[in-house]
């Protein structure tokens, strides 16, 4: 990373003819390493770029998860409930509560890429010296950390006060989601996958119902399918692949 270099002594333009010890100031200093090159040293915002770069990034792993939080809130699906810490209420429907934190960390997306777009901009038509345009550099990256700071504290607020309605996931449970459980089931007893995704793939277009099957039917179905009847179960199938 850019940060482990010592800029130390590299001058506006290129190094000192004075008798500077440019390791020896970069390793009480707590730097790995001295910058290569100086002319470089100061030119270069690598070091806010790869902040700003991590901070989009961050930020937009948040606005996803926030998205799922939006969506698994609403009445449709009902799998969470979000706390009144982080919800406020309708101006105009009187039952409603909107996600506020979690719209607006998906909101401050946009903020953060572009302040990573905008420095990127900025920097590059610049010749390899240092330029006024550099002091373009502190808005986005101060903005930015203020802005993550602040979108990884209301999301931790809305994850640690959120509530499951497990009832309502199970009853959203489709069976044919265990097909791929059957297909494993047949590679376990010495089928190729792809044959074993045919071979369910074929059984699901033929209108065979998972969720009514009894074991006898999967024997019938097919004979490696002796014995599976348990992997139809939803609680199963996430056990045996969590234990992995």
């Amino acid at each position: 990373l850019a940060m482990a270099s010592s800029p130390l002594g590299s001058g506006a333009l290129m190094g000192s003819s004075l008798p500077l010890d440019r390791k020896y100031t970069a390793e009480k200093l707590g730097f790995e390493k001295v910058s290569v090159s100086t002319l470089d040293s100061v030119s270069d915002r690598d070091f806010a770029l790869e902040l700003l770069f991590a901070s989009a990034l961050f930020q937009i792993h948040l606005s996803r998860l926030a998205e799922d939080l939006i969506v698994y809130s609403t009445k449709e699906f009902g799998f969470v409930k979000l706390d009144d810490s982080v919800t406020t209420g309708s101006s105009l429907m009187p039952q409603k509560k909107n996600p506020d934190v979690c719209e607006l960390t998906r909101g401050k997306s946009g903020r953060v890429i572009g302040n990573l777009v905008s420095l990127l901009t900025t920097i590059k038509g610049l010749p390899m010296t240092y330029n006024r345009d550099l002091q373009e550099d502190k808005e986005p990256v101060f903005d930015s950390v203020d802005t993550v700071i602040l979108s990884a504290s209301a999301m931790s607020l809305a994850v640690n006060t959120m509530k499951f309605n497990s009832e309502r996931a199970e009853s959203a449970i489709d069976p044919s989601m265990m097909a791929t459980d059957l297909a494993e089931h047949l590679v376990e007893h010495g089928m190729p996958f792809r044959e074993a995704h045919e071979t369910v793939a074929r059984l699901i277009h033929s209108g065979v119902n998972l969720s009514k099957c009894v074991a006898a039917d999967l024997e019938e179905l097919h004979p490696l399918l002796k014995g599976a009847f348990n992997r139809l179960s939803p609680h199963e199938s996430v056990r045996r692949r969590s234990k992995r």
